[in-house]
């Protein structure tokens, strides 16, 4: 029988760290917002004064835990479900072979299981947030267990993936707020740029292995140079957004420092990975923007509560 630890590989767990810094983000713009006005953006954000973290939990409390309960059970649905489809793909890939799935330790019908367990608890989840949480959470499931499809029929699969993630500042400013509006949608944008262009980064290693079982991507489309150029101009995108962002919103000193340090950690990673040295692409993927969403979301926060 499969343990939580196996599970918590076939989802690769530590990957929620890319994601969920950015649902923070849209969460606690949610807070601002309610707190701190009576009309909707576009508006400057305000510190808000006398901060009581009691009072915070008290008003905000039950909505965060569920809103981080959609974040994890919306991914391990997405991740199972991905290793699910993609299971006799990956029992060809020398790189994936050693996956769950294909050595046996876990079951495809355990690993489907597993998927439709997370989807019910992630649109039961949405239920006890509110009623536009609840009604769009069968069209957020469908983006994100679409893309597992996308690469048997298009390139644009990197994006998909972007899209899947970018819904989770909206998704957690909808929970606080229940509306819609520019901002969050902003550092959506910011996250679909950003994911696109480190999977793209990240695909540069089946490359002919994609090419030659007919699976698209980027790179086996592209070729590896053109794949990294079309990264970098993705993560200027990325880059762009949240600036307009912080713009948008007179976001203070430390929003800024937190955007040169994001930015670094873009650079870096393009300087690490090149198309005839592809030995630091998990250093790239993984520590680079590990770093770059946790430590942006930590001074956005910051500059909303600490000016």
């Amino acid at each position: 029988m499969p343990s939580i630890k196996n599970y918590f590989s076939l989802i690769k767990f530590s990957h929620t760290i890319f994601a969920m810094p950015f649902a923070l983000i849209g969460f606690f713009l949610g807070v601002v917002h309610v707190l701190g006005y009576d009309r909707p953006w576009p508006l400057h954000i305000r510190p808000v004064h006398h901060f009581d973290a009691g009072m915070m939990f008290e008003n905000f409390g039950v909505p965060f835990i569920f809103v981080i309960l959609c974040m994890v059970f919306a991914r391990s649905a997405a991740m199972a479900f991905n290793r699910y489809l993609d299971r006799n793909i990956d029992a060809q890939n020398p790189r994936t072979a050693v996956r769950e799935i294909p050595s046996g330790i876990i079951t495809a019908q355990h690993a489907l299981l597993f998927t439709i367990a997370n989807s019910i608890l992630f649109v039961t989840c949405a239920y006890f947030i509110n009623s536009i949480c609840f009604y769009l959470s069968p069209v957020a499931l469908f983006v994100i267990l679409f893309y597992s499809y996308t690469k048997r029929f298009t390139a644009l699969c990197h994006i998909v993936l972007g899209i899947g993630l970018s819904l989770a500042p909206i998704g957690a400013y909808l929970a606080v707020t229940g509306s819609f509006a520019l901002l969050p949608l902003l550092f959506s944008i910011a996250v679909i740029c950003w994911v696109s262009g480190f999977d793209i980064i990240y695909a540069l290693q089946d490359e002919a292995f994609d090419k030659s079982h007919q699976l698209y991507s980027i790179p086996s489309v592209m070729g590896k140079s053109r794949a990294l150029m079309l990264s970098v101009f993705l993560h200027v995108l990325s880059a762009s957004a949240v600036i307009f962002a912080g713009y948008y919103g007179n976001f203070g000193g430390w929003y800024w420092a937190g955007i040169v340090l994001f930015a670094g950690m873009l650079i870096y990673q393009h300087s690490i990975v090149k198309p005839n040295d592809l030995s630091r692409v998990n250093i790239a993927f993984m520590t680079a923007n590990g770093i770059a969403s946790v430590v942006f979301s930590g001074f956005v926060l910051l500059d909303l509560f600490a000016r």
